[in-house]
């Protein structure tokens, strides 16, 4: 990647990670990454709005050099994950001169992080505003998409706000700007799922201050650049929203052959009678797909064969996971086999408490290889599930 000009005097310089397939060693990559960083070049001052992972220095370094700019007058961290804040010590030792711009708690990560001198750090003000000359910079604060430090950096004269994480994607691209907005939807969709799912209240809270503002571009810290940002701004408006979709995810891990066929026997009656149907083997997804579908769910099956009485391990890191990810579900079930004896039901129900406000289901645990029994209480299970999705609809 080369430094490309954005807007005239703004710069992209960041970084390209066409190979990384994994991030915080959990989220799935399948399309790399980007870790974008930009140059705002004043009459009078020019601003880093971030930097890149460490190990990509050469390539931030190389790219400023092909701007046109000298001296670094102050180094913007949106966020201090490493990711963003990781190169920031090398800036310095560059640009002594430069000062750090933060908010309140990025000073605290900061120097909790990279071990800061406090006289490099200025707090900026939500709402502050900074003059580079011709160009002037506001900053907003916008805590927890996805933690407590995050702000953004608005510059009014070139209609672009510069959002971190916030409207990014996971996507490794040689294309600066949008081009392909399915494939950009598509890895959107999947960052919102594992990134700001969890958030999704203070999302909605941001998404509507920056619906206020007049813009032409929205660049996030991954992912490429939106020159029509209404469509993004669409797509979280829903993604954020309390309203479900007529939606189930069955998640399942199955160690011979009855989790299975109850998970199969499940999305065969669900799906004929007219829910739509996203079935996941827990041994073989990834784990981001299972996120997505998750965004929409009404309602979410998870299904786990007993090992050694307990759920299986497979199961129990995904229900973890679930939790973590704070969907907006209606309504979640536990259904799975046994041998001898299981709590399964009681166990995976423990490691949900974030759902609390989700109507739980009847469990339903087989004994060995499902029977006719057994079918008809899934029958009764579908009819359950199959009433609760009429009314939501109704309800809507």
């Amino acid at each position: 990647m080369t430094a490309r000009n954005l807007k005239p005097d703004i710069f992209a310089i960041g970084a390209i990670d066409w190979h990384r397939t994994t991030f915080d060693a959990l989220v799935p990559l399948p399309h790399g990454t980007s870790y974008n960083s930009y140059l705002v070049m004043g009459s009078e001052k020019t601003a880093l709005i971030d930097t890149v992972e460490p190990d990509k220095w050469d390539e931030l370094l190389q790219n400023i050099k092909e701007t046109p700019v000298k001296t670094i007058d102050y180094l913007i961290s949106l966020h201090s994950e490493q990711d963003h804040s990781g190169c920031i010590p090398k800036i310095l030792e560059l640009h002594p001169e430069a000062q750090i711009l933060t908010s309140p708690k990025g000073k605290e990560q900061l120097q909790l992080l990279l071990h800061l001198p406090d006289d490099k750090l200025r707090v900026m003000a939500d709402g502050e505003t900074l003059s580079l000359g011709n160009k002037t910079l506001t900053f907003m604060h916008a805590p927890w998409v996805h933690w407590p430090d995050n702000m953004f950096c608005h510059v009014a004269e070139d209609k672009v706000l510069f959002t971190n994480d916030f409207l990014g994607a996971h996507l490794a691209t040689d294309k600066l700007i949008v081009t392909d907005k399915d494939e950009v939807y598509s890895e959107a969709k999947r960052y919102f799922a594992e990134i700001m799912m969890p958030y999704r209240a203070q999302a909605a809270r941001h998404l509507e201050r920056v619906k206020t503002l007049d813009l032409d571009l929205i660049a996030p810290s991954h992912g490429p650049v939106f020159t029509k940002p209404f469509w993004i701004l669409n797509a979280y408006q829903e993604w954020t929203a309390d309203q479900t979709k007529n939606e189930l995810v069955i998640a399942y891990v199955s160690m011979h052959e009855s989790t299975r066929l109850m998970a199969n026997y499940f999305a065969t009656k669900l799906t004929a009678a007219g829910i739509t149907v996203h079935t996941y083997d827990l041994a073989k997804v990834d784990v981001g797909e299972l996120a997505i579908a998750l965004v929409d769910a009404t309602t979410l099956l998870i299904g786990a064969s007993a090992v050694v009485q307990t759920a299986h391990p497979v199961a129990v890191y995904a229900t973890a996971l679930i939790n973590v990810l704070r969907p907006k579900l209606s309504h979640y079930g536990i259904f799975g086999s046994f041998g001898w004896a299981a709590k399964i039901p009681e166990q995976l129900t423990g490691l949900l408490p974030s759902l609390a406000k989700a109507e739980q289901l009847p469990p339903l645990m087989v004994k060995g290889l499902p029977k006719e029994e057994d079918y008809g209480e899934m029958d009764g299970l579908v009819e359950i599930i199959v009433k609760k999705h009429g009314e939501k609809r109704l309800m809507v």
